[in-house]
């Protein structure tokens, strides 16, 4: 990993990776949000730099992360931090990003927990608790009967293993989101076959993030 902390540098990157992956590019503007000790430390430690880098694909051990913001500017990232010291509900290293990319926004709030690893706790207002360690299914859907388990029995036929499954929605026959931590990918066909389906509006792949 690039230094100076595994908590506020390397785990701030993941944070970034994962929102990247979740946009599929690298965005054009983001807002991003520091919250209580992030809010005092992330330009002496380094979190303002590595959470750009996140955002723009680098992994942790990528040499480029100490420039992060100078590419930033070169590539025509538009981005603005906005330090919250006394958010007293959330963790002490909570990072919320705002990211655009063409017409699509995303909203993305993450945790850096020590030694790099990290849990996101919500996606577009949706609570949802993974820690991108593995790869990830992000599925936006109606709120159908029978739906978890047609999703579950897809990604069975793929020989995927559900680590954790999370579910959370917005009202009864309304939008639900499902979050979906499995120990191998699924196939591209399975993937494509889901957002094909009318009752699903998205289905985000996410790749573990190192």
């Amino acid at each position: 990993m690039i230094g100076p902390s595994s908590s506020h540098t390397a785990g701030v990157v993941r944070i970034g990776l994962v929102a990247h992956l979740f946009l599929e590019g690298q965005p054009e503007s983001c807002i991003i949000t520091f919250y209580n000790s992030f809010a005092t430390t992330f330009e002496g430690h380094g979190s303002d730099r590595a959470i750009i880098a996140g955002l723009m694909g680098m992994a942790t051990d990528d040499n480029r992360i100490k420039n992060a913001l100078d590419f930033a500017k070169e590539v025509g990232l538009a981005y603005q931090f906005k330090p919250v010291g006394n958010a007293s509900t959330l963790h002490p290293n909570t990072i919320k990003i705002q990211a655009t990319l063409g017409e699509r926004t995303i909203e993305v709030i993450g945790q850096s927990l020590g030694g790099g690893v990290i849990n996101i706790s919500s996606v577009n207002g949706f609570t949802c608790n993974f820690s991108g360690g593995n790869d990830t299914l992000i599925i936006e859907a109606k709120d159908v009967k029978g739906s978890i388990a047609f999703i579950a029995d897809v990604l069975s036929a793929d020989d995927c293993n559900i680590a954790t499954m999370s579910c959370n929605r917005r009202g009864k026959a309304d939008v639900a989101c499902l979050v979906i931590e499995i120990d191998s990918p699924p196939r591209d066909i399975s993937i494509q076959y889901l957002k094909h389906l009318n009752w699903v509006n998205n289905v985000h792949h996410l790749k573990p993030v190192r």
